[in-house]
């Protein structure tokens, strides 16, 4: 229907037709510009159109190379292969350990998605209850947690690099920005940079001084202990806020402590035989220290490498005399040492 607005005689304005198309009309154009736009939107969309668009901007976490890559690689067995640069326990978990994941009398059976029988063998080891201990598939599950429990979208963590990378990767995959704070040449915190930040919006340990520190700035603190340091279990208690897979030997399985449901399955039996040995555990620690200060000794003797001080089961070289890293490690990965 058509509507005409006529000329008034005492103005100079031209007649305006205005067209006001009846129901039938409208709709009939209305569907056909929204055919139009699905057509527009469907030629365009992809695989990619689904993803959010924070980690379409991601890189690809590298992850380390596994045995059986490096033996395909390198055309040797798995055994013949020193493989360093994963942060993994070398000598294997204790005998008992593969004598539970054969005998395994339920894998057909959902597991306690608490994980009582764990949580009680971690308590009962570590000196704290069990209700201040959560589960969970490795450091890495745990950490992505965390971050999902207490992040917003847009809001900030602060990074210390150089330090574990996941730290980053994570918050990137929780839609958090990175505020990073490098740390000083002995790869201790930068507590003075760090406090600063926070009013504004490698094998190393922190000292009591400067984590008390922290502790009274308005961050979350989570800690990530290794075995064989002091641990600060008992400031759980003090301080309203470890992982043990690399100490039991259980990097494959998966273990850690701070959850989805059923998520530490087969690991749960294999991590609660593991600290039914500590003397085992124990010897193993023993061992590694002994290997970590031998090796520690031979790598100051390297003119072109300078080590630093480790609490860990790895050590942190400098690559000095203008170097390539990369390369050296590629030389050592043909020597069979990774």
């Amino acid at each position: 229907m058509g509507c005409i607005d006529r000329p008034n005689c005492n103005s100079l304005r031209r007649s305006r037709i205005t067209f006001m198309p009846s129901p039938a009309a409208s709709a009939s154009s209305s569907a056909a510009a929204v055919s139009e736009s699905q057509q527009e939107r469907s030629s365009s969309l992809t695989g990619d159109s689904f993803i959010r668009p924070n980690l379409r901007k991601l890189s690809a976490y590298q992850p380390i190379l596994p045995f059986e890559v490096l033996s395909t690689r390198l055309a040797r067995k798995p055994e013949d292969i020193i493989k360093l640069d994963a942060n993994e326990n070398p000598y294997g978990p204790p005998p008992e350990v593969f004598e539970a994941l054969g005998s395994m009398r339920f894998p057909y059976i959902y597991p306690d998605p608490e994980s009582r029988r764990l949580r009680a063998a971690l308590a009962n080891d570590s000196g704290i209850e069990a209700e201040y201990i959560l589960a969970g598939c490795g450091a890495d599950e745990l950490i992505d947690l965390i971050m999902r429990c207490v992040l917003e979208p847009g809001e900030k963590i602060l990074d210390c690099p150089p330090t574990f990378t996941m730290y980053e990767f994570d918050a990137a995959v929780n839609g958090a920005l990175v505020v990073k704070v490098p740390r000083k040449a002995d790869f201790s915190l930068d507590v003075v940079q760090i406090s600063d930040v926070v009013e504004r919006e490698k094998g190393s340990i922190i000292d009591d001084k400067v984590l008390l520190e922290l502790l009274d700035l308005p961050l979350l603190v989570v800690l990530d202990e290794f075995s064989g340091t002091e641990s600060k279990m008992s400031w759980v208690k003090k301080f309203e806020n470890r992982t043990s897979s690399e100490r039991a030997a259980l990097a494959g399985l998966r273990v850690g402590r701070a959850k989805q449901s059923y998520n530490v399955s087969a690991a749960e039996l294999a991590a609660c035989k593991a600290l039914e040995n500590p003397i085992y555990l124990e010897d193993v620690n023993v061992f590694l220290v002994q290997e970590r200060e031998g090796h520690f000794k031979i790598l100051k003797e390297v003119p072109f490498l300078n080590p630093y001080p480790s609490y860990s089961n790895f050590i942190l070289c400098e690559v000095t005399s203008g170097r390539d890293a990369k390369k050296l490690k590629n030389k050592n990965i043909k020597c069979y040492i990774k």
